[in-house]
């Protein structure tokens, strides 16, 4: 045998080499974690930015699809399966690649969009032909999210992800005002079209399947069944609150009592029964609960105001609000620094006490004209943009660090949960014209409907600040540390 044919046996009967994973070198790993993150930040943008789109039309949709005293399901149905993914594939991201699990999340978001624009643009317009899309298009796009922050958090370097976290928050509030901006604009030539908008980013998964990391996780397996059981036992309460069918509210409260039951025996539920032996946290989670309860009111119920009541189109309503969800983007880009300057204390009380301000504003002004309705809203929502920060930080310092993973699902749940039961009872109130008879504002007709749907906002911001007073030294005991600690973290990261 030659030299050369035993060099080139040699070279053919060596062991080959497995590619080097490019995030696996903390070098690399930050182009790569970078070159990952824009279109998933992007793909975010876009279904939040549908999300808000519907928040604003909802009530058109439901009169256009002859359901307008179930039109709150639109978006409560979302909001419940928002929440409820966002546990998910938090979970999912320990043992599922992200890969597969984006995958999975745009082709699921792009399903979503042409079934919801063909089955109500080309055929006649249904309800549910409405949520399911709806549905479909919110699991599919919290993939982003969650996978943005996945790796975010895991490959970039710190003072990248400070950089990066602000944009995720400051696209999250953009997106909302170009959401509300987008819905006024079609709603004049066809609300079907607002399905479409996050039907672009399937183009994106080419660009994320050569860029995400490739690796398996191999975490605890995630507890479907508990999920399940959860998501029926909230999705019941929502219809209830809906249809105010009582047999709804018994199979919903008969699912809670078996979930009970069932993490109380099971090996490893998703939520262990020690989060509800923690009053601690009983106490924190209050504070979501109703602060967050009719978070997603206010634009329905000024659409309405300026509809109905200054003879304007949803696209000029549109033109508006947008101002507000500008308010809220600066406020919750700066939130980071201003509750370092004045601590997590002071800067839920603030953010209370705008929220609070603005729903009275506003109750009071129904008849003020709509730029002073207007201005009401910026204070409100500067208040929603200052609060996730504080209240957040707050509900996470009352458990282990180890538990850490599911206080933030519980977060989800409670912030998506909460507020979709909230839009449910007000949508059928502002469809129904119950509260229509008189209010101590001075308003009457139709004005008065909505002058008291916003009292009640009031009143539920001003409940939220009552919690806090009353449960404040049980939920902060033994925590002086921990919100220093938070606050002069969140001052440097903003530096």
């Amino acid at each position: 045998m030659s030299t050369s044919n035993a060099a080139a046996t040699a070279v053919n009967t060596a062991p080959s080499q497995a590619p080097v994973d490019p995030f696996d070198d903390p070098v690399t790993s930050n182009k790569m974690a970078v070159r990952a993150l824009i279109p998933l930040l992007i793909t975010f943008v876009l279904g939040t930015l549908c999300l808000q789109g519907f928040n604003l039309v909802f009530q058109q949709v439901g009169a256009d699809v002859g359901a307008p005293a179930q039109a709150s399901l639109i978006t409560a149905f979302p909001s419940i399966v928002l929440g409820i993914v966002c546990f998910i594939y938090g979970s999912l991201g320990d043992f599922v690649s992200l890969k597969k699990l984006v995958t999975f999340g745009l082709v699921t978001l792009f399903i979503g969009s042409i079934f919801g624009f063909v089955a109500n643009y080309f055929f006649a317009a249904n309800l549910w032909t409405v949520i399911i899309a709806r549905v479909l298009q919110t699991a599919g796009e919290q993939v982003a999210g969650s996978a943005f922050l996945v790796v975010a958090t895991k490959y970039l370097r710190n003072d990248l992800k400070v950089i990066f976290f602000g944009l995720f928050t400051a696209a999250y509030q953009l997106s909302a005002s170009i959401g509300v901006f987008a819905a006024g604009m079609l709603s004049s030539i066809a609300w079907q079209f607002l399905f479409l908008i996050p039907s672009v980013t399937i183009l994106f998964l080419p660009i994320l399947l050569k860029t995400l990391p490739s690796k398996s996780g191999n975490g605890q397996k995630v507890d479907a069944f508990g999920f399940v059981i959860f998501g029926f036992a909230t999705a019941f309460l929502t219809l209830f609150f809906s249809y105010m069918s009582w047999w709804m509210l018994a199979v919903s409260v008969a699912l809670f009592v078996a979930f009970g039951f069932y993490i109380n025996k099971a090996s490893n539920p998703f939520i262990t029964p020690a989060f509800f032996k923690n009053t601690r946290w009983l106490r924190a989670i209050c504070l979501i609960l109703v602060f967050y309860f009719v978070n997603y009111a206010l634009s329905p119920i000024l659409n309405a105001i300026g509809t109905n009541i200054y003879g304007m189109t949803t696209t000029q309503v549109s033109l508006h609000i947008v101002w507000a969800f500008v308010v809220a983007a600066v406020v919750g880009t700066c939130s980071g620094m201003i509750i370092g300057k004045i601590g997590i204390k002071a800067g839920l009380v603030t953010a209370g006490t705008l929220m609070f301000l603005g729903w009275t504003g506003a109750a009071f002004c129904v008849n003020s004209g709509f730029v002073v309705l207007t201005l009401c809203a910026c204070v409100f929502y500067a208040g929603c943009g200052l609060m996730y920060s504080p209240v957040v930080s707050t509900v996470l310092g009352t458990i282990e660090k180890d538990e850490s993973g599911r206080g933030v699902g519980m977060n989800d749940l409670a912030m998506n949960v909460s507020p979709s039961i909230g839009i449910a009872i007000i949508g059928s109130l502002l469809g129904s014209n119950a509260l229509s008879g008189g209010s101590i504002t001075g308003a009457t007709g139709a004005a008065a409907n909505y002058s008291n749907l916003l009292l009640i906002g009031s009143v539920t911001a001003l409940l939220g600040l009552i919690v806090f007073f009353c449960f404040r030294k049980k939920i902060y005991k033994g925590n002086n540390a921990l919100e220093n600690d938070e606050a002069a973290e969140t001052a440097e990261a903003a530096k």
